[in-house]
């Protein structure tokens, strides 16, 4: 049987697959990373999987369903999100018009809360939801469409039959990831996927699952994969990494692991093996930062890791606790020095607007990200995901300032969808564009940058296009998400 992995268009360089799905400023194209897990589960089982990302392929919702029309897959698993989430069932019912016979499965954060609402907002289009991670939900799913049997053996599947909606028993984290094979990426072209922290081409990896840490905002631990933190095996990982480097020849893989570094003793055994290749491969990863190992950063380093992405989030320790953030502003000091001391660059994540921001609050912010005086920097409003306690707490006093999921982003940029009684929405839509400006219009930030890129080509050109994005989004379209003057999200 033929199953379809799509990932649908929607706006122009949108992001499904990130924490917060949106049109960043820079214009990253990211890896629909966990469609590829899955679409490699499907290959290993036997079926027939045709894997395509219509956002990369720069395709419409009639280009999806006019080669859904021509594949005729028994099964289509499509990846939604909360701003596109009407987008995609449109998406849904031009695919079912095309070829009614095929069952239409919707995968993702935002499916996995609103499962019953889903499958009543698309009646007449979406046959079942895979919750959480869908992996084996839609390998199972798969095996009963071709073999005919009843749905409500799959675990983890909420589905309609008539009128009926049914919601099977919750599926269990996968335990061995070893079992999972390497992602589907021969059916995507690495050259379309650019993120200009990375050098180009890049590649992102999973090398595992879940994250012990209680921060309120993350949507991955809370809706997805679990609080406990589950890893393939070193081996596993140094195979994978090798692959993706040698097969697709790309420059740098990212690990995309909430922190790749929470396992310090499979991380020593994993940069043991990379080592032990005898081959130059160039990777990076999350991190957070309330560990401190000079020796564990050097043995990275000689492995190959180039950067370290971390999330200080705030300047202000208030806000901090206040999220559950579990960590101090002199741990981030510390990290960033010992990681500097060690060669590793360092790109930090900062969010404003979290519970308790202040405009006091964002100037600490803006002043101590200065000081920390990380390499590169990224800086969001913030955007509450579904089923997260942040979610949840701004919905019940009521800071969330929308009238629908179309309202969740705005056309063509990353905006905020909240505002409290002393700082508005427009407001910290200006904070962040205000960040971004005077953090890397800074003169020793842009000699820092161009120093880099000297012994690194590819890093010339990542950085080269990020600043010129940058530069074009500052000119040309900050003002209208400060004034609001944009339009909204289309359905």
């Amino acid at each position: 049987m033929k199953v379809a992995v799509v990932s649908p268009p929607f706006l122009k360089n949108f992001c499904r697959s990130q924490r917060w799905p949106v049109v960043n400023r820079t214009r990253a194209m990211r890896y629909p990373d966990w469609l590829a897990y899955a679409a490699g589960v499907l290959e290993k089982d036997g079926f027939e999987v045709g894997f395509r990302d219509f956002i990369a392929e720069d395709g419409t919702l009639e280009d999806v369903a006019r080669w859904i029309g021509e594949y005729k897959p028994g099964l289509m698993i499509l990846d939604a999100t909360t701003p596109s989430i009407f987008n995609d069932i449109d998406c849904a019912r031009l695919c079912k018009k095309a070829s009614p016979e095929t069952h239409i499965c919707f995968v993702g954060p935002h499916v996995s809360v609103f499962d019953k609402a889903t499958l009543e907002d698309g009646a007449d289009a979406v046959d079942s939801v895979a919750r959480g991670e869908y992996d084996y939900t839609v390998r199972d799913l798969a095996r009963v469409v071709v073999g005919g049997g009843g749905l409500e053996s799959v675990a983890g599947l909420t589905w309609r039959q008539g009128g009926d909606i049914h919601v099977n028993t919750a599926r269990s984290l996968i335990e061995d990831l070893d079992e999972i094979p390497f992602p589907a990426w021969k059916f995507l072209n690495v050259k379309r996927y650019r993120n200009n922290t990375y050098l180009f081409p890049y590649l992102d990896q999973i090398s595992g699952r879940g994250c012990p840490n209680q921060c309120t905002f993350c949507q991955w631990p809370q809706v997805m994969h679990g609080r406990r933190y589950r890893y393939c095996s070193p081996e596993r990982v140094v195979a994978e990494l090798m692959d993706n480097v040698e097969r697709f020849k790309v420059r740098e893989v990212f690990f995309e692991d909430d922190t790749l570094t929470t396992n310090r003793f499979r991380l020593k055994r994993v940069c043991e093996l990379i080592l032990q290749q005898r081959k130059r491969v160039v990777w990076s990863c999350n991190s957070r930062v309330d560990w401190t190992d000079l020796d564990m950063m050097r043995l990275m380093k000689e492995a190959g890791c180039r950067m370290l992405l971390i999330g200080p989030e705030s300047g202000s320790q208030r806000i901090l606790d206040n999220v559950r953030k579990g960590i101090t502003l002199e741990q981030t000091r510390q990290f960033v020095a010992l990681a500097r001391k060690a060669g590793l660059n360092t790109h930090s994540c900062w969010v404003v607007g979290l519970p308790g921001e202040t405009k006091e609050s964002v100037a600490e912010t803006m002043a101590f990200a200065k000081s920390l005086d990380t390499d590169t920097v990224q800086a969001s409003s913030v955007m509450p995901q579904v089923g997260t306690e942040l979610y949840n707490w701004a919905v019940q006093n009521g800071f969330i300032k929308m009238n629908s999921w179309r309202d969740y982003a705005v056309e063509g940029e990353q905006t905020a969808v909240m505002e409290y009684p002393g700082l508005s929405q427009a407001e910290m839509n200006a904070a962040v564009n205000r960040f971004l400006r005077e953090y890397y219009f800074q003169p020793h930030v842009v000699a820092r940058l161009l120093r880099q890129s000297l012994t690194r080509p590819s890093l010339l050109v990542s950085y080269g296009r990020g600043f010129g994005l940058l530069l074009k989004y500052l000119a040309t379209r900050a003002h209208l998400v400060e004034s609001g003057n944009v339009e909204r999200t289309r359905a």
